[in-house]
């Protein structure tokens, strides 16, 4: 594998865990809204990630990361009693997103130190070359 193909290999990792941020800021932004039914209420967000192996016959594969998708969370929605609430449906109660606050942290802390372990690797790997290169002086 040449170095090069380390850069693309760590770039789509810091894309994917942008995107893991990102989903993580979007969880977080919306944990304390408010709704009256349970069709309207924000879903915690999870991205889906998967390593892809291209042309795995070639004498060296193209290995990066791949963002699947985004899905929203199956676990049950908040529910309040508030009467007094505006938002309240006609039982009096009021609906919360199912977001962990912190579940959400740790998320953004493995996130955060993933997209600086792939920013290692590409310093790294830029010192090799330019190393590599300061040999043939």
């Amino acid at each position: 594998m040449s170095l090069f193909r380390i850069f693309d290999i760590a770039a789509s990792g810091m894309s994917a865990q942008s995107i893991r941020l990102n989903t993580v800021s979007s969880n977080l932004a919306n944990a304390d809204s408010v709704s009256s039914s349970e069709g309207k209420t924000y879903r915690a967000r999870q991205p889906v990630f998967a390593a892809t192996l291209d042309d795995v016959f070639n004498e060296s594969p193209d290995v990066k990361v791949k963002v699947l998708g985004i899905v929203e969370s199956q676990e049950p929605l908040q529910t309040r009693y508030a009467p007094n609430h505006p938002l309240a449906n006609e039982d009096g109660y009021i609906f919360m997103p199912n977001v962990n606050t912190v579940e959400e942290m740790a998320n953004m802390i493995s996130a955060s130190r993933s997209y600086q372990a792939n920013v290692e690797v590409v310093n790294t790997s830029k010192q090799m070359l330019l190393r590599t290169l300061a040999l043939g002086e």
